[in-house]
């Protein structure tokens, strides 16, 4: 599903430069879910927003289900992340002045669909993830785990292939994150969901099938 080869990520100034990532070869297999693990700094959201074509490498290429992206323009990349990726992040970025169903139905608005379907859709994953009664709530009356349920359901809505989780559990108490990390679990053994996830909780990534470790942007096993 992704394949990273020879990836490199450089970040320069006038005055310094940092290598992010060094030598990278990686395979994701289609359903699979991973966690990548490491100290804060060793590259963990580097790799994950060059997984999820938010960023480019500097060296190396990037494979989505076997096709070389690294030479797509801005338009291609950005229908491939809508239509085949969705993204979860610590702090939710959910919309405050947006109900939760709008927010959840933002991502299909790029995909020109009717407004109906949008709210089928968008309604359909909140009933997935447990909020089915908070549809018209706005975030800031919601919990915290309750705003990273609205932000799983905002990137399940268009039944995406791959989810790349940033830390998804990181801002919750261990309860919340249980439930949250229990939702990944679900999209990916019913589903057949291909996650990769960032996290620093051991005990959540010994649920995943495999742990990727980075090192000084190196990965290390």
């Amino acid at each position: 599903m992704i394949s990273l080869k020879g990836i490199e990520k450089v970040y320069r100034t006038d005055k310094i430069e940092t290598t992010a990532l060094r030598n990278i070869d990686l395979e994701v297999a289609q359903g699979e879910l991973v966690s990548v693990m490491g100290p804060s700094g060793c590259g963990k959201s580097t790799l994950l927003n060059i997984m999820g074509l938010l960023d480019k490498p500097t060296h190396g290429e990037v494979l989505i289900e076997n096709a070389l992206v690294n030479n797509y323009g801005d338009i291609r990349l950005a229908k491939l992340r809508n239509q085949k990726i969705g993204f979860i992040f610590q702090s939710f970025h959910l919309i405050n002045d947006l109900s939760v169903v709008d927010n959840v139905e933002l991502p299909l608005i790029y995909r020109l669909m009717p407004n109906k379907k949008r709210r089928e859709l968008a309604l359909a994953a909140l009933e997935r993830v447990g909020l089915s009664t908070r549809t018209r709530h706005f975030p800031n009356q919601l919990s915290g785990g309750q705003r990273q349920r609205v932000a799983i359901a905002r990137a399940i809505v268009g039944n995406p292939e791959i989810i790349l989780a940033d830390e998804p559990t990181g801002n919750l108490d261990s309860v919340m994150g249980n439930e949250i990390m229990d939702i990944l679990l679900m999209l990916n053994q019913e589903q057949g969901t291909t996650i990769v996830m960032v996290t620093h909780d051991e005990h959540l990534a010994i649920k995943t099938q495999r742990v990727i470790r980075l090192f000084d942007g190196a990965q290390v096993s």
